[in-house]
């Protein structure tokens, strides 16, 4: 696949297949995406793969927490306020994902049923968690965490897989701890659910919107 055609075509996958994800295929998206760059090539990520048994617990786990009304309390802070055009994107894309649902905008049943999808990851067949060290910098490592992110979506796309990178993975840290043996000392940054996508399915079907280039840029002459 080429680059431009995969970084256009990647979505976030909100319905996956149940068929699994070859461990082999796992290993090779994450051996080529670990020639992300870093700070000073430091590379300071550390990535969990969460498949089977351990999966199906955490995901039984994390549907009950969200679901209980539980007080999320991620290890980075999830922000409650965003500029005006920012909320605009993040509400109209919501507006999409339910719209595509044919959820209405006064179904509290309906939007409830797919927040419960959601905190079981929307059926992924596996997941992969980025941890950082706490002793480093958050600032720089969150941000090279974010670029092998990227390179895990693409090459999972090129390999015709889906991913949604999801802050419901970290909502509750001392589930995944517990489970997957992550010390104390080391911050979950986020999770993406990885699996074969259903095509067929609305939700991953719906019109993406981007801004244009003016919008973006600002060309220093």
């Amino acid at each position: 696949m080429e680059l431009k055609d995969a970084v256009r075509q990647r979505r976030s996958i909100r319905k996956f297949l149940s068929k699994p994800v070859p461990e082999e295929t796992i290993k090779e998206i994450i051996t080529d995406s670990l020639w992300a760059p870093s700070w000073g090539n430091t590379q300071p990520w550390e990535i969990v793969i969460v498949t089977g048994d351990p999966l199906e617990q955490y995901r039984k786990e994390n549907t009950e927490a969200h679901m209980s009304g539980k007080t999320p309390n991620p290890d980075i802070t999830v922000p409650s306020v965003w500029p005006d055009l920012l909320t605009k994107r993040y509400k109209d894309v919501g507006r999409s994902v339910l719209g595509s649902l044919s959820i209405e905008r006064g179904d509290t049943e309906g939007r409830i049923k797919y927040y419960g999808e959601m905190a079981s990851l929307f059926g992924a067949t596996a997941l992969i968690m980025l941890v950082v060290d706490k002793d480093i910098s958050l600032e720089y490592a969150i941000l090279d965490a974010g670029l092998i992110i990227q390179n895990i979506c693409l090459f999972a796309q090129d390999k015709g897989l889906g991913t949604c990178i999801m802050a419901a993975t970290i909502n509750f840290p001392d589930i995944a701890r517990r489970l997957f043996s992550i010390p104390d000392s080391k911050r979950i940054v986020i999770g993406t659910a990885l699996g074969w996508p259903d095509l067929d399915a609305p939700v991953n079907q719906f019109q993406r919107e981007r801004g244009s280039l003016d919008e973006f840029v600002t060309w220093a002459k």
